[in-house]
């Protein structure tokens, strides 16, 4: 049935997402829904740990493949080119509307996010132990905001952005010592 509330959500969103449509697409009787989730509420947090698992699993499989932080450098282009098929297109649009409409979705996506960055700071110890605490955050947020905007912007290039970040990368010392120097005398 779960499976059958993910079509169901990339196909009409949220509001598509009913105990009798769910039901009537897994060709299951409507109480099973209330037996197995509580309830539709329980059948949708169901749906988007499912549908998260779908759009964010390959993402963070993909970094934790990578085999040195070149490696994940390398990567990023083709990570947050966009999608390929309209489902994750709208699994994607929908885990995020739904998560600020509704405090409880927001938490199966708080908690996919947090399990992400937990393997990717696990990955980052082995890899590049001198990276600075919240660098897992800043990873998946920069994948995060590039996928996006190549959903809005599908002729945007990620390459760009990339080597930006590289040699923003290459300068953080200069960078960071800068910013020290310009806080100590503020």
């Amino acid at each position: 049935m779960v499976d059958a509330g993910v079509e169901l959500l990339a196909e009409g969103g949220w509001p598509a997402v009913t105990t009798r449509s769910v039901a009537d697409r897994a060709g299951a009787n409507l109480g099973l829904i209330h037996y197995h989730w509580g309830g539709l509420a329980g059948l949708k947090q169901a749906i988007a740990h499912r549908a998260g698992e779908l759009v964010f699993g390959p993402l963070t499989a993909r970094l934790l493949e990578a085999a040195s932080p070149q490696d994940v450098l390398d990567r990023l282009p083709a990570m947050v080119s966009p999608p390929t098929d309209d489902t994750t297109t709208r699994l994607t649009v929908e885990l995020i509307a739904g998560a600020v409409r509704d405090p409880a979705l927001g938490d199966v996506l708080r908690e996919s996010l947090a399990e992400a960055r937990t393997q990717l700071d696990a990955w980052l110890a082995e890899h590049l132990p001198e990276a600075p605490p919240g660098t897992a955050t800043l990873l998946i947020a920069l994948l995060d905001g590039l996928f996006m905007h190549h959903m809005l912007d599908p002729e945007m290039g990620s390459a760009q952005a990339v080597e930006a970040l590289v040699r923003l990368a290459g300068h953080a010392p200069a960078l960071a010592g800068g910013a020290g120097a310009a806080d100590e005398t503020a």
